[in-house]
Parts: structure tokens; C-alpha cells; sequence
């Protein structure tokens, strides 16, 4: 068992629930098993790890607003740190790594942008210097971060820009933007909107939607959805066909409670019938959906992944043809932090592409600023960084996104995640899209984007995370993908 103390300053500067949320990992930034808490004005870590590592904690810069940024590589100590001054040592330290990088592959960068990282480090030296006078020492920290942040968001914009570029000059495949379709259905006027939006669906064919009564399968709203994607000529993803929870697994399922085999075998039947009837329909095939933070059932953490190996291998034989993929959530792995867990998200992906179970790509749910399921809220190259680091599995991904208009109740969400952030609206959910959808699609291996959820007005799982809110309306993210769309298509002249 290890200790961290980080002195905050001012000690209002996070929450208890802030503090919580913290998290520390070693350089292949997947958590340790540990928990966060004040006290007397500092961040006290407990861990089960006493190896140097990097602190994750969600922090107020002016500016930017609240983001999860992390401290350079601390050993353990006595003697507390200051929380300000050690992340503006982080995020300096990983934007001229990031810069270092991106400049070896051919990136240009703007002289603006290292003057805005030198003024950063100036005012970080600053801060260092003045360490006995800590309010003073963390209001230097405080403007370094705005300043590098600065700097971060404008070379992140740079690497997309000139990235993009290279895409629309490339003849090979270009990444397509797709809306996940719910079982309520589309009027005239959604089916317009989105039509003019989208080129690709995902289709959950939802177990709990198909087979309320054990044997008795109704598959007319997913049949309407397919046909209304293939006369558009539509990319169509279907699935996930199994993922547990509330709304995607059936009520009757509790049955096979203490009876895994029982439960594999109704997975199994279910499976086959979805397969056969939609085999030659569907271009991809979505085989499960959040294996690795699944609870239910109990179902222990080996059982889900011999189960999901198991569906992949009888969707593989019953469709040999088309591209299967696995959903993880919380790509960031955000949840090891607070449970047991063999299988972080990174290995569990790992584990099943070296078994040859002929997986073609994975799909990363990044539902962000919500908690305690979904992603932490992050910035551009933290993003950058992530992605890349799934891309090292050596198979395209593709990426299903959401992020909250409001953060009032929303009694229509069947999770409990709710936003962190309480300034949330139309226009930050849209300027979130504006930011980040950018940098997925500008990333060579990604072939495909889902915004996760159409309707507040139907059940949902993230709260005010739809396009169209409980009135239909659509929301201004919409124009935004409307446009991102269009950009995807053009042509370098």
C-alpha cells in the first residue's frame, strides 16, 4: 500500500466528489487500484502500488473549463507535493513530447504555438521559483496551464487541419460519420434531418426489444430500420447483438442467475436467429457491447470474456463474410481504478485479437463528461494520445460518441451516470462535437464515428446525450455533424 499527498490551493480548488474521481497509473496509463480523498486541504492518494507513477484529476483552468489533467511522473514521498505546480509540470512535459512526436512525422507548427509553450514554461519557472510563497506559486501554475492548454488546443487544431489533408488526397478508404437508430422509429422530419446528415447506421437489435417472452421474437422494428438504411444506401452496423444491462437484455435472463451454461445457451439461440435473418443486410457486425464493465447476472469478469469469445466465434461461423467487432467502454479504463479487475479495457481487446477469433476491428464508447460509466472530461491530446495507443493493437477502430446538452434529471435515462460538468447545454454539447469529432476522424485508423444516441424523447442510457431532445426538436450539434459530414467528402483540391 502506497500514499500520495498533494497540497491544493487554494483547498476549495476541487471537490470532495473531484477528489474522488482521481486516479494514478504508470506509463502505460492504465489506473491503479486506489481511492482519493480531502483532508485538511490536500489530495491524499491511498494505492495498492508503491511504484512512481502519474496523478489524474479532474481541475478547473480558466479558460478551458474543468479537465482531467495529469502530473509528470511522481515518486512516492513524505513530503507533499503542490498539486498546481506538478500539473503544470505534467501538461508541459506532455505537450513537448506530443510536439517532439508530431514534428518527426512531418507535422509544420506554427511559431505562435512554441511561443505560447515557452510563455507557459516561463510561467511554470516562475511558480517553481516562488514555492514558499505557495499562493502566489499557485497562481503562476494556474496561468502556465491556461498557456499550455492554449498551446495544446491550437497544435491539436494544427495536427488535424494538416492531417485531414493527407486523408482527402489519399485514395484509399475515408471514414464515414453514422447515428446509432432507436426502436421508436423515425418520422418525416427526423428521417429528413438525419438523412441529410448521415451515410451510416448502427441498428442495436436489442434482445430486450425482440424477446420480451422467452421464445416469442418480434423483429418488425428492426426490419423497418434495415430496409429504411438499405434504400439509402446506408452503411448499416448491426448490433451490438448481445450487451447486458438495462434495456439490451431481457427480464426473463435473471432465470439463468446461477446457471451459466443455461444463460450461454439462450445467448447462443438468440445469436444464430439474429445472424441468419440479417446476414447479407448488414456490412458490419457489432458482436457485443461493453464486455468489460459489464454487471449483471454476477457474472464473473472470466465468464464474460468466454462468453463474448464464444459469440464472436458463432457469429464468425454463421456469417464468415462480414467484419465483425467488439464495443469497450470507457476506453480510458477510467473504472479500474475503483474495482477488481484482471482484464483492463486495453488487455480484454488484446487477449481476444491474439486468439484469432477472427475479429476484423473494435469499437471504443467515449460518452463524455459523464460519471461514474462514462469517460472523464479530457482535451484534445489526451484524446490523440489515447486513440493511438488502441491503435497499437493493429486493427481499425471505430468510435461511438455522446456528450450531455443539460445536467438536470433526465427521467428517461436508464443509467445512473449523470454529467459532471454543471454548465451543460445545447451549445457546449455542440462546441464538444465541433472539438473532438475533428481529431477521431482525422486519425488514419479510424473508419467510422456513431453519435450514440437520436431521441431524449424515447428510453436512453446517457442523460441528455441525443440529437433531438424530449420535444424532437433537433439540437444545434446536429448543423455541426451536418457540416463535419460534408468535410469528410470534399475533395483536396
Amino acid at each position: 500500500m502506497g500514499v500520495m499527498r498533494f497540497i491544493v490551493s487554494p483547498p476549495d480548488r476541487i471537490t470532495p466528489e473531484m477528489a474522488q474521481l482521481a486516479y494514478m497509473s504508470g506509463l502505460d496509463r492504465i489506473p491503479w487500484r486506489g481511492a482519493g480523498c480531502l483532508a485538511d486541504g490536500r489530495l491524499v492518494f491511498d494505492r495498492e502500488a508503491s511504484d512512481s507513477g502519474n496523478l489524474f484529476v479532474p481541475w478547473p483552468v480558466e479558460g478551458h473549463g474543468t479537465l482531467t489533467l495529469s502530473t509528470a511522473c511522481l515518486m512516492e514521498r513524505e513530503i507533499p507535493y503542490e498539486l498546481p505546480l506538478e500539473l503544470a509540470r505534467g501538461e508541459i512535459s506532455q505537450f513537448r513530447n506530443q510536439l517532439a512526436e508530431w514534428q518527426a512525422i512531418g507535422l509544420e507548427v506554427p511559431e505562435p504555438i512554441r511561443q505560447l509553450a515557452n510563455e507557459a514554461t516561463r510561467l511554470f519557472a516562475q511558480a517553481t521559483a516562488s514555492i514558499a510563497r505557495r499562493e502566489e506559486s499557485a497562481q503562476l501554475a494556474d496561468k502556465a496551464l491556461a498557456k499550455i492548454l492554449n498551446a495544446s488546443t491550437r497544435l491539436a487544431n494544427c495536427y488535424i487541419e494538416q492531417a485531414w489533408a493527407v486523408r482527402r488526397m489519399a485514395h484509399g478508404r475515408r471514414p464515414w460519420l453514422g447515428i446509432d437508430l432507436d426502436s421508436s422509429g423515425l418520422d418525416e422530419p427526423t428521417a429528413r434531418r438525419i438523412a441529410a446528415t448521415f451515410g451510416a447506421a448502427r441498428i442495436p437489435m436489442a434482445w430486450a426489444e425482440v424477446e420480451t417472452s422467452e421464445g416469442t421474437r418480434n423483429w418488425a422494428v428492426f426490419d423497418r430500420l434495415v430496409r429504411w438504411c438499405r434504400q439509402r444506401e446506408w452503411f448499416v452496423c448491426g448490433g451490438p447483438v448481445l450487451q447486458f444491462g438495462p434495456g439490451n437484455s431481457p427480464d426473463w435472463l435473471y432465470l439463468f442467475e446461477d446457471d451459466f451454461a443455461g444463460l450461454q445457451s439462450s445467448v447462443s439461440e438468440y445469436v444464430e436467429a439474429t445472424v441468419t435473418r440479417y446476414r447479407g443486410q448488414v456490412d458490419l457486425w457489432q458482436c457485443v457491447g461493453r464486455p468489460n464493465t459489464v454487471d449483471f447476472l454476477s457474472l464473473e469478469e472470466e465468464e464474460m470474456v468466454q462468453l463474448t469469445a464464444h459469440v464472436i466465434e458463432q457469429i464468425r461461423s454463421l456469417d464468415p463474410q462480414t467484419p465483425l467487432v467488439v464495443g469497450f467502454d470507457q476506453p480510458w479504463g477510467e473504472y479500474v481504478g475503483r474495482r477488481d479487475v484482471d482484464f483492463p479495457p486495453v488487455y480484454f481487446a488484446d487477449a481476444l485479437i491474439r486468439a484469432n477469433l477472427g475479429i476484423s476491428g473494435l469499437l471504443l464508447e467515449i460518452n463524455q463528461g459523464y460519471h461514474p460509466g462514462g469517460t472523464l472530461p479530457r482535451d484534445l491530446l489526451d484524446l490523440s494520445r489515447q486513440l493511438d495507443a488502441w491503435s497499437t493493437l493493429g486493427v481499425p477502430l471505430y468510435i461511438s460518441v455522446c456528450a450531455p446538452s443539460a445536467d438536470h434529471d433526465d427521467p428517461l435515462a436508464r443509467r445512473v451516470d449523470r454529467p459532471i460538468q454543471s454548465n451543460c447545454s445545447p451549445k457546449t454539447q455542440q462546441a464538444w462535437a465541433g472539438r473532438f469529432l475533428p481529431m477521431i476522424l482525422a486519425k488514419p485508423y479510424v473508419h467510422g464515428v456513431f453519435w450514440s444516441q437520436l431521441h431524449d424523447s424515447v428510453p436512453h442510457d446517457f442523460a441528455h446525450g441525443g440529437l433531438f431532445d424530449f420535444h424532437r426538436r433537433a439540437k444545434p450539434a446536429l448543423a455541426t455533424l451536418t457540416n463535419l459530414n460534408e468535410a469528410i467528402g470534399k475533395k483536396e483540391e
